[in-house]
C-alpha cells in the first residue's frame, strides 16, 4: 500500500487560492475577535458614568471577559482534537459574537458582567483554534508570516472598536457598538461552508475522502490512487491528553512557553489598562487616549508583520527573545520625559513588542507541537497566560493606588520583557540540546518540529 505523506505536502505546498482563502477568513474571525475583546474599554467612561461604578468595581468588571477567555482557551482547543476544528470555530463565533451583542440590552453591572465572561469563553476558545487552522495549512516557507499576517486583524479590529465607538457612542450610547458584534452572525453560514476543516482530525477521523478532496486544493498537482494510504507525521494518532504536552521530552519547553505566555499577556493588557492615565501623570497633554491606542495596534501589526517575516529566516524563537528584551527597554525608556515624537515612537515599539510578540508567540507554540495536540498546546499556553492579562490591569490598579513614582509602574510593566526573555531562551537552549539546532520556519530542509 502506498503511503502519502501529508504533512510533508502541505509545508512543501505553493500559495495559492485554497491558502488565501483560509487566511482571509480567519482573519476575518480575529477581526471580530478582537473587536469583541477592546469594546470594554471603549465604553467604560460611559458605563461608570451611568451606573455610578467606581475604578475598582469598573476593573472587575473588565476581568469578567479575561477569566472567561482563560476557561474558553483551556476548553476550547482541547475539544476541537475531538470534534474538529470547523464545528469549534463556529460555535466560538456564535457565542461571542450573539452574547456580546446582548451586552446592548444588559441594564445592571451583574448581567453586564455575566455576559462578559460568557462572551470571554468564545473569544478565548476562537483564537487557539484559527492560530492552528492557518498554521496547518501554510506553506512552511511563509509559515511565520502567514499566521502574524492573520493575527494582526485583532489590533484593526481594536481600531475598529475605538473608531466606531467614537462615531457611534455619543449619537446612539454605548449600547450602539454592542449591537455591532452581531454582523459575524450573518456572515456564519458562508464562514461554515468556506473554512476547511482541519487535516489532521480528517485524517485521524477516518474521512479520507474529505481528506483527499482537501489535499488536492492545497496540492494542485495531487492525485489520489487507489488504495494510497494518508500519513501524518508522528503516530498520527489524535490525542488531547494534557500529558501529551509534556512527553518526549516537552516537559521544560512547554513550562517555558507557558512563563512566555503569561510574561507577555501581563504586559499586554497592564499597557491597554493604564497607558493613557499614565502618560497623563507624566505630563504629556495629549487630547485623547485614542491616539495612544491607534498608535500601539499600528505598532502591533507592523510587528507582528515584520516578525513573522523575520522569523520565517531567522527563526522564530530568536526574534521573540528579541522583541522581548526590546519591548522591556521601551517600557522603561517610556518612564521618562521625551519630545512627542520619541514618545509615540516607544508607543509603537511598545505595540509591536507586547501585542506583536504575543502574536508570534502563538505561531511558535502551533510550531512547536506535534499535529496531533496543536489546538490542545496552543490552548493551554494561551489560557496559563490569560492569568497575566488578568493580573496586569490589578497590578497597575495596585501601583497607582500605592503612591509609588510614576517611574516604578513602567518598570514593572517592563520585568515581565526580561523574564519573558529568560524564558524564551531558556527554550531556545533546551531545543538546542535535544540535538536539533533551531531553523528558520522557512528552512529549505523538511525541518521538523522542534523536539521540547
Amino acid at each position: 500500500m502506498h503511503k502519502t505523506p501529508v504533512t510533508a505536502l502541505l509545508d512543501g505546498a505553493s500559495f495559492n487560492a485554497f491558502h488565501a482563502r483560509v487566511l482571509l477568513w480567519c482573519a476575518l474571525i480575529i477581526i471580530f475577535d478582537g473587536y469583541d475583546l477592546v469594546i470594554y474599554g471603549v465604553v467604560l467612561p460611559s458605563l461608570m458614568s451611568e451606573w455610578g461604578l467606581s475604578p475598582l468595581q469598573a476593573g472587575a468588571l473588565g476581568s469578567c471577559a479575561l477569566v472567561g477567555m482563560m476557561f474558553g482557551a483551556l476548553f476550547f482547543g482541547s475539544l476541537s482534537d475531538r470534534i474538529g476544528r470547523r464545528k469549534t470555530i463556529a460555535f466560538c463565533v456564535t457565542l461571542f459574537s450573539g452574547v456580546t451583542a446582548l451586552n446592548g440590552l444588559a441594564s445592571s453591572p451583574e448581567a453586564f458582567g455575566l455576559c462578559r465572561f460568557i462572551a470571554g469563553l468564545g473569544i478565548g476558545g476562537v483564537m487557539p483554534n484559527v492560530v492552528a487552522l492557518m498554521n496547518e495549512y501554510s506553506p512552511r516557507r511563509s509559515r511565520s508570516t502567514l499566521v502574524a499576517l492573520m493575527f494582526s486583524g485583532y489590533s484593526l479590529g481594536g481600531m475598529l472598536s475605538a473608531g466606531l465607538g467614537i462615531v457611534l457612542i455619543p449619537q446612539w450610547g454605548w449600547q450602539a457598538v454592542f449591537y455591532v458584534a452581531a454582523v459575524p452572525l450573518l456572515l456564519l453560514p458562508l464562514l461554515v461552508r468556506q473554512l476547511p476543516e482541519s487535516m489532521t482530525y480528517l485524517v485521524c477521523s477516518g474521512q479520507t475522502q474529505r481528506a483527499r478532496q482537501t489535499l488536492a486544493q492545497v496540492v494542485p498537482g495531487y492525485q489520489s490512487t487507489a488504495g494510497d494510504e494518508l500519513v501524518l507525521e508522528g503516530d498520527g494518532k489524535a490525542s488531547v491528553a494534557i500529558a501529551e504536552l509534556f512527553r518526549e521530552g516537552r516537559t521544560l519547553s512547554t513550562l517555558m512557553l507557558w512563563l512566555a505566555f503569561f510574561c507577555c499577556l501581563l504586559m499586554v493588557y497592564a499597557l491597554s489598562a493604564w497607558l493613557p492615565k499614565l502618560m497623563h501623570s507624566a505630563g504629556y497633554g495629549l487630547n485623547s487616549s485614542l491616539t495612544f491606542l491607534l498608535v500601539l495596534n499600528v505598532g502591533a501589526i507592523v510587528g507582528a508583520i515584520g516578525g513573522g517575516w523575520l522569523g520565517d529566516r531567522v527563526g522564530l524563537e530568536r526574534v521573540l527573545l528579541g522583541f522581548f528584551c526590546c519591548g522591556a527597554l521601551a517600557l522603561g525608556l517610556l518612564a521618562f520625559k521625551a519630545p512627542l515624537a520619541v514618545l509615540y515612537l516607544l508607543v509603537a515599539v511598545a505595540g509591536a513588542c507586547t501585542i506583536g510578540t504575543q502574536i508570534l508567540a502563538n505561531a511558535c507554540a502551533v510550531q512547536y507541537y506535534p499535529a496531533q495536540v496543536r489546538s490542545t498546546g496552543l490552548g493551554w499556553a494561551m489560557g496559563i497566560g490569560r492569568t497575566g492579562a488578568i493580573i496586569g490591569p490589578l497590578l497597575g490598579g495596585a501601583l497607582q493606588a500605592s503612591g509609588l513614582p510614576l517611574q516604578a509602574s513602567f518598570l514593572a510593566f517592563a520585568l515581565p520583557g526580561l523574564i519573558g526573555a529568560a524564558a524564551v531562551l531558556v527554550f531556545l537552549r533546551r531545543s538546542r540540546a535535544m540535538g536539533e539546532p533551531v531553523q528558520p520556519a522557512g528552512a529549505a530542509s523538511a525541518a521538523k518540529h522542534i523536539p521540547g
